[in-house]
């Protein structure tokens, strides 16, 4: 499987500041589910555009103009580029292709090419329009130019694998790799000429996919604002379910909140697709001020690729004023993938009528310049969505019919006039802009909140079957009815998130100190944002995960497993949302083998396993220790009882196969295979006890007996087989090798008492002898981690000293890694990088703890 794409490496943003200043690698901003994600890459919010999980530009943007000052306090000014050769992302194109090797030379103009075939781009496999299977392809597109005075020249490209580019004969790119989406590599323009070009491409596939698409772009500087200023960001805060960020803007202080209201023990709040976006003014100087908020929400939150054509209209709807933006194409469920955005359903902005605000659509280089310049942008703004006959009739009927006699007021009357001359609009990269008017006087502060929305439409197939969300489950709820919802209830809806944000921190506190709590209140959200919420057809509740940059399955057993803790703690039902699907997968018939699947799919396509292999003990184990932690958490067997069978099945299954696994893959699967692996061998141990607690409970004795006492026999068996002297080993055949046990931790959390305690001592000791800077290492093979089994390694501690030893360097690697992006659960020990995987919910695993905890505290 490729697990490691250039595209993170292009998108992480390293950025000069110090450990102290930084709160996290990324930021939550809106999280609600794996499609409706954007995040602050930087740690100013105001220093960058803001983005969606997997590193493309979703820009947010804020500006506050108080004092005829104008501060810009969130987003960054993105580049704005013009096309010079299209890719198929914009426009179909034709090329010569060839799959086998050619003469040399094929790259250089003038290249006899006639006999190569020619095809439409993209080329590869899947939806790609011309179907590319061999190892090899070359393609040479010519193209005529008038001008070359390109202003930072780009080659824009997607290769999966390997690739050499060449313009006019000359190498402009090369890279052993792949990307699973379109990059921008900067080019020495002088390489065009007028007249005739020619770029051509090699691109050869090792593994897996294969793709090549590719076209040149330039940037067009976008007109330089020079009177906005960048306000002072002095603090940001995270909790678990809001970012909140304070800046001064000169006499002016300024709070800008984001809140996502994810609160398990309310599942129609937690899937209300609506965030809330909080501005609070005060005066510093306690004097009486005049100042004008703009809020802005590009359409890109709504599409795959900013080159997609969307369509945005304003509306008014229950005391809301409302802008919505989707693509024309509406490609409802067609694409599924891991670097892949949703392009269909609409994104909505909505401003209560109280606030008094102004809103409209323009494109993305005009959007702020209305508001930075006045009546000059107004205009601009204007012309933007009006003809210029009935931008100049606007103006004319402005200033001569409501007596404007200031800029003030004719920059109002041509907003008014612009936003009413078009309640619709059809474009690329458009902004849903909204103005609010803020009074301030002395000491009072005055709060303004916006709402931000989205509406799928159809979240996910299930076995053919295309699903609603969660809140939308019977078809009879709209968009507009849960804004409308989402404003009447926003203070009770405050005051619930701000009590449970601290409920949660001062658990996490007391479970396991400081920097435990600060890194669960950074993983919240991102557990809770990768996955979605629905029912299944027959009504069951579905909770179901993305795998975030590992490879796009949806519902991974071996996702969910992580996953797993915090939902336990906090709502059981949703661990059941994660489990239903693979049961019935089972059930159904549909799954024939005797263990459970790998996935269901593809998001968000859920109908069938995709993953080319299984992990036989993995996934059989991973489900029977969840159905018992479910027991142990609710203090009853029902959910195991209603799938008793299925997992009588893949008990057996263990008890047959789960003591010296055979060469197999494991949740590590990145690692490689492994045969006779120890701590696998560990994870069917423990379900099989699990198995026992669960027969124990449903009044099964002689069932119970059998396999407590099966599992306890083979951990004394393991113990022989693993046992390395001071540690035990990776794999039973290996002594020289050691790997983190941490699927021993179910053992404890739910007393199971199969392994002595003594077995959790040699290897918590023996791990301390071999952390490095920024953590343990997963095993011997390699110095790379991951941060949720460090967390369930820590919990087999029996002293705070310990556990917090194993801690501290992930909370290091929090502050300190270099690749700014969602919490990635897989990094380099030694250097704090990302190795690959990013906000995934596994990082919900920090909770075992918290578990630990909760279920055995006396």
């Amino acid at each position: 499987m490729k697990r490691l794409f250039l595209s993170l490496s292009l998108a992480a943003l390293l950025l000069d500041v110090t450990a102290q200043e930084r709160k996290a690698p990324a930021y939550p901003l809106l999280t609600h589910d794996p499609y409706f994600s954007v995040w602050s890459f930087s740690d100013k919010v105001n220093s960058a555009p803001t983005k969606h999980w997997t590193g493309s530009n979703q820009s947010l943007s804020g500006l506050l103009k108080v004092d005829g000052k104008v501060y810009r306090f969130l987003g960054g000014q993105e580049e704005n580029f013009l096309t010079v050769l299209p890719a198929s992302d914009e426009k179909a194109y034709t090329v010569k292709y060839s799959e086998a090797t050619p003469a040399s030379g094929w790259e250089k103009e003038g290249f006899a090419d006639a006999a190569w075939k020619t095809g439409t781009a993209p080329f590869g496999d899947g939806q790609a329009t011309t179907q590319w299977k061999t190892k090899d392809l070359w393609v040479r597109r010519t193209f005529n130019l008038t001008k070359t005075d390109f202003n930072n020249l780009k080659l824009k490209i997607m290769h999966d694998d390997d690739v050499e580019v060449y313009l006019n004969g000359k190498s402009i790119y090369s890279c052993e790799c792949f990307n699973g989406k379109f990059i921008n590599v900067s080019v020495d323009n002088k390489l065009l000429k007028k007249g005739q070009n020619t770029l051509a491409i090699h691109v050869r596939n090792n593994t897996g996919g294969q793709w090549l698409d590719a076209g040149l772009i330039y940037e067009k500087p976008v007109v330089a604002m020079q009177n906005v200023l960048v306000a002072k960001q002095k603090d940001v805060k995270i909790s678990a379910t809001q970012t909140t960020y304070s800046f001064d803007c000169g006499n002016v202080d300024l709070d800008l909140n984001f809140l996502s209201p994810l609160l398990m023990d309310d599942l129609d709040l937690l899937a209300r697709p609506v965030s809330y976006v909080t501005f609070k003014l005060k005066a510093k100087d306690g004097k009486s001020h005049k100042a004008e908020v703009f809020f802005g929400a590009s359409t890109d939150l709504a599409v795959n690729t900013s080159a997609q054509e969307v369509a945005a209209k304003a509306s008014k709807s229950n005391g809301l004023s409302i802008l919505q933006a989707g693509t024309t194409a509406q490609p409802m469920l067609k694409k599924s993938g891991d670097d892949v955005k949703i392009d269909w359903g609409y994104v909505y902005v909505a401003a209560p009528d109280n606030l008094g605000a102004r809103q409209y659509i323009t494109g993305a280089e005009n959007a702020q310049q209305g508001f930075v310049t006045g009546i000059a942008g107004a205009l601009a703004a204007g012309r933007a969505g009006l003809s210029s006959a009935k931008a100049k009739a606007a103006t004319s009927a402005a200033a001569k019919n409501t007596g404007a006699r200031t800029t003030k007021d004719l920059q109002d009357a041509v907003f008014t006039a612009a936003a009413a001359g078009k309640a619709s609009q059809t474009g690329k990269k458009l902004v849903l802009s909204t103005i609010i008017p803020v009074t301030l006087n002395g000491d009072a502060v005055a709060e303004k909140t916006l709402l931000i929305g989205y509406d799928d439409l159809y979240s996910i197939q299930y076995f053919g079957q295309n699903l609603r969300p969660w809140w939308n489950n019977k078809g009879d709820q709209t968009i507009e009815g849960q804004l409308k919802l989402a404003d009447d209830q926003f203070t009770s809806v405050l005051a619930k998130a701000t009590a449970f944000d601290e409920s949660y921190h001062a658990a996490n506190l007391k479970a396991g100190g400081e920097h435990y709590a600060e890194l669960s209140d950074l993983s919240y959200r991102q557990a809770i944002a990768a996955h979605k919420l629905l029912k299944s057809p027959d009504g069951e509740i579905l909770f179901m995960s993305k795998e975030n940059f590992s490879n796009g399955s949806i519902n991974t057993v071996d996702i969910t497993y992580p996953s797993a803790p915090m939902f336990l703690v906090y709502n059981p039902d949703l661990l059941k949302g994660m489990m239903n699907g693979i049961f019935y997968y089972s059930e159904s018939g549909k799954w024939k083998k005797p263990f459970a699947a790998h996935d269901l799919g593809t998001y968000p396509l859920a109908n069938g396993q995709t993953y080319g292999e299984d992990m036989p003990v993995e996934e059989a184990g991973n489900m029977v220790i969840l159905a018992a932690a479910i027991a142990k958490a609710e203090g009853n067997a029902d959910y195991a009882k209603k799938h008793w069978a299925t997992l009588t099945t893949w008990a057996e299954y263990l008890s047959k196969e789960g003591l010296d696994p055979a060469n197999q893959l494991c949740t590590d699967d990145f690692a490689g295979h492994l045969a006779r692996n120890a701590n696998l061998s560990v994870k069917a141990i423990v379900a099989l006890g699990g198995y026992g607690m669960l027969a124990e409970k449903l009044g099964h004795q002689d069932i119970a007996t059998k396999y407590k006492a099966m599992s306890k026999e083979m951990a004394q068996k393991w113990m022989g087989l693993a046992d390395a002297g001071d540690h035990y080993a990776l794999t039973f055949d290996n002594k020289n090798t050691w790997s983190q046990k941490y699927n021993l931790v179910w053992d404890k959390v739910l007393q199971l008492g199969i392994f002595p305690k003594e077995v959790y001592k040699k290897e918590i000791d023996f791990y301390l002898k071999k952390q490095n800077k920024y953590g343990l290492p997963l095993d011997s093979r390699k110095t790379y981690t991951k941060s949720d089994w460090i967390m369930w390694t820590a919990t087999l501690a029996d002293n705070e000293a310990d556990f917090q030893k194993f801690i501290d360097p992930i909370y290091k690697y929090a502050l300190e890694t270099p690749t700014r992006v969602p919490l990635s659960d897989w990094h380099e020990t030694t250097d704090g990088k990302q190795v690959g995987f990013q906000a995934r919910s596994v990082v919900a695993g920090y909770a075992i703890k918290l578990l630990d905890t909760k279920l055995n505290s006396k």
